[in-house]
């Protein structure tokens, strides 16, 4: 499914939508430029499931976790490889079989990726218009 969302409510509204597909164990691979939304869509997300605390870049932390309807975690792997995800204990994470797991930059990490995941491409077109694409 693809399609090109105008404004930020446009986004907002997609992401609900996708969140109610989100099930315990689900892995959502965000891919997308850096500034392309890949945050604002899991902030979206992760808000409509029940997170109440602010949900931010886990660009420097690496990893973050929250808790709403399913324990969450946010990855940012743009910083690191396969050896030190590994070293940090992603492989372990990623088997957490009731979490929900959003990774951005996931070809950093990929050996690590469940081979069931659903990814999520988003595109950067203009300041209020993207195209989301759910595979």
């Amino acid at each position: 499914m693809k399609i090109k969302v105008n404004s930020l409510e446009e986004t907002k509204q997609f992401a609900l939508n996708f969140a109610k597909t989100i099930k315990a164990g689900d892995v959502v691979i965000l891919n997308g430029d850096l500034g392309a939304g890949k945050t604002t869509f899991t902030q979206f997300v992760l808000h409509s499931l029940g997170v109440k605390d602010v949900v931010n870049s886990p660009t420097f932390s690496i990893v973050k976790n929250y808790t709403g309807k399913f324990k969450f975690y946010h990855i940012d792997a743009y910083r690191i490889n396969v050896d030190e995800a590994i070293e940090s204990g992603f492989d372990e994470i990623l088997n957490e079989p009731n979490a929900v797991f959003f990774i951005e930059w996931a070809e950093n990490i990929s050996p690590l990726i469940p081979i069931t995941h659903k990814t999520i491409n988003i595109k950067f077109i203009s300041d209020s218009t993207r195209e989301i694409e759910i595979k």
